[in-house]
Order: structure tokens, then sequence, then C-alpha cells
């Protein structure tokens, strides 16, 4: 999963993307490498768990069950910096939390969208 964000300026504050037709919008600019005030995240690659014998991911005790649903979303420059996680604790229950840069509504939406391909995965 690739996540694109607007940026923060130096006053800690969103860069406005405000764009001026079709070919200017947030998915064009990453298409085209045009990064500048854009935050490009991703989600953390499992990794081989020999006892279990599955690839897992450390949700630090906050996801208790197993779920293609499970990821966690980093920026590149730093892996060990979580900045969403989401995962299921129950039959229907999911938690999710989130931290600087994403905002609620960012992290909520990125959550939904993980739910779109992957209904009738389980």
């Amino acid at each position: 999963m690739t996540v694109i964000i607007p940026g923060m300026n130096t006053e800690n504050e969103r860069v406005p993307i405000r764009p001026r037709n079709a070919s200017d919008g947030l998915l064009i600019r990453w298409q085209n490498k045009t990064l500048e005030s854009l935050i490009e995240l991703h989600n953390k690659p499992p990794v081989w768990n020999e006892d279990s014998g599955s690839y897992t991911l450390n949700f630090q005790g906050r996801v208790t069950q197993a779920s293609v649903k499970n990821f966690q979303i980093i920026h590149s420059d730093d892996p060990d910096y979580i900045v969403l996680q989401f995962g299921r604790v129950a039959e229907d229950a999911f938690t999710l939390d989130y931290r600087y840069p994403l905002c609620a509504l960012q992290a909520f939406a990125i959550a939904l969208s993980s739910f779109d391909g992957k209904l009738a995965c389980e």
C-alpha cells in the first residue's frame, strides 16, 4: 500500500494542494514523481517468524487476531516510526492507531480503503 498526503511547511501546517486541472492532483503528481510538498508512506513489510511459520508484524499487543486486513504504515526514511497501524481485535472489531503526520480523517480513510479489495479474503 502506498499513501500520498500533502506535506507540511516550516510552521507544521499542511501545504495546500489545489489542483488547477485534471492533470494536477495528488495521484498525477505521484505518478510523475513530482513529490515536492508531498509525503509518501508505505505499508511495513512483514517478517518471517520461524515459530509460527508465517509472516508477522509486531503490533505491541494492540492487535490480537491474525487477519489479511492487519497492516502498518511507515515512512521509508524511518521504518521504526509507525505512522498508522490497523488490525483485528475481534470478529467484527478493529483497532486504529495513528500519529503525526496523519490527522484522524486521513487515518480513518486509509483504514476504510483497506476493506475495498479484501472483502472475500477471509
